[in-house]
């Protein structure tokens, strides 16, 4: 059975080699401990099976260059699952607990640079369609999803990730 949680501290290295083994190299994994030690991970989710990590998702705000300065918005990167246990539901089981803590702690919309075969399962959609572009100049692999109906319905413009994702190289 999978228990998914909060990441907790003592956690950190555990999570690193899934991250690591998702991913293949270190790039994410770097990404995620810069997010985390400059508190710029609201929500982090950790699978665990077995007493083991074996998934974590993160969450990190992004900018709207033409929405309130108080708009609240986050990027989910990255999903990570071990190679092993992949396709056995868990990315997705972090995908939707990672969304409802997301809505719980008042966030409007979640963006994701990712597989545009994934993620609509979960209700995103092209952000082009709401008038959203990326500093990436991703098109359809950029997708967004309104955590509050309507969220999305004044606000338009690049969406920006923290600086962290440059600085690693992401």
């Amino acid at each position: 059975m999978i228990e998914i949680r909060d990441e907790q501290e003592g956690e950190h290295q555990e999570i690193r080699q899934v991250i690591v083994a998702a991913f293949g190299g270190d790039i994410e994994a770097n990404l995620v401990e810069l997010l985390r030690d400059r508190n710029k991970a609201p929500i982090a989710l950790v699978a665990v099976s077995d007493n083991t990590i074996v998934g974590h998702i993160m969450f990190s705000p992004v900018t709207i260059t033409l929405a309130p300065k108080a708009y609240r918005a986050v990027g989910l990167a990255p999903l990570s699952v071990l190679p092993e246990l992949q396709r056995q539901s868990i990315g997705s089981m972090l995908a939707r607990e990672g969304l409802k803590k997301c809505a719980e702690a008042g966030f409007k919309i979640v963006v994701v640079l990712g597989s545009h075969h994934y993620y609509p399962r979960f209700g995103f959609s092209r952000a082009s369609l709401y008038g959203l572009d990326n500093e990436y100049d991703a098109d359809e692999h950029f997708m967004a999803i309104e955590l509050k109906h309507g969220a999305l319905d004044k606000v338009s413009g690049t969406v920006r990730y923290s600086p962290e994702f440059k600085e690693c190289g992401c």
